[in-house]
């Protein structure tokens, strides 16, 4: 039978106005010793995806982190690279990301030369994203180990062309990241008028902290949010949105 396209499904999935989220695990931040009560946690959010990847990751780690969750949990798995070393044939698909709002030319297409050989080994669904860094309030780690800068938050033309731009050169998916424990989360008004301007889904994450920020994210027309940092520091992060309402 034929494997089931995780990006054909956010396609569906954005045409029918269904909202997606991904929980982002860093195989570095996991405890090891308490990796089957976070799989139950996930299993038990309504997350429809599950992303993997950190700034600095061993490859020995993050496949055995696949394996582990994989033989307990039937979301897919979705690498979120920082580098072509975290690159795992476990995993079902990679956010093949083009760092948009920079110019080191290593994240615009450096790694990607570098990763594509590797690629073309695995049985990965390769998502092609164009990935652009929001100023946040504070440096984030995608912005120190990029060694760019993100684009300011009031700038809200600019990064409409940037992921107009992106979508243009062939980008499946636009992401809007604040970045990893960001200070302030995307702008509203900017996630507003990217998607009413592209036709590719869109991905918000970073600095997103409650379920009303969730909502807001999807409101404003993300087709997929992001919770990493939040879920982190409280893997009862669900379940403590649920009883505040």
């Amino acid at each position: 039978m034929e494997k089931a396209s995780i990006y054909n499904d956010i396609q569906i999935a954005k045409a029918n106005n269904r909202k997606l989220l991904a929980i982002l695990l860093d195989p570095d931040k996991v405890v090891w010793d308490t990796l089957a009560n976070l799989i139950y946690k996930i299993n038990q959010s309504p997350a429809t995806h599950v992303f993997i990847g950190g700034s600095l990751v061993e490859s020995t780690i993050l496949d055995d982190l696949i394996v582990r969750i994989k033989q307990n949990c039937i979301l897919p798995i979705v690498l979120f690279p920082g580098d072509p070393s975290q690159i795992s044939n476990h995993a079902d698909g990679i956010l093949f990301l083009s760092l948009l709002s920079g110019r080191n030319p290593d994240y615009l297409i450096g790694h990607q030369v570098n990763a594509a050989p590797i690629l073309k080994q695995t049985q990965l669904e390769i998502l092609s994203t164009g990935y652009i860094l929001i100023e946040s309030g504070s440096e984030t780690a995608v912005e120190r180990v990029s060694k760019t800068k993100p684009l300011e938050r009031d700038n809200l033309d600019l990064v409409l062309s940037t992921a107009q731009a992106g979508e243009m050169l062939g980008s499946k998916l636009i992401y809007l990241e604040a970045g990893s424990g960001a200070q302030e989360a995307v702008p509203q008004e900017m996630i507003r008028l990217v998607a009413q301007n592209i036709e590719i889904p869109l991905i918000v994450g970073g600095g997103i902290v409650d379920g009303q920020g969730i909502q807001k994210a999807y409101e404003s027309g993300a087709d997929l949010v992001v919770i990493g940092t939040a879920f982190e520091k409280d893997a009862d992060f669900f379940n403590t949105q649920k009883k505040s309402k």
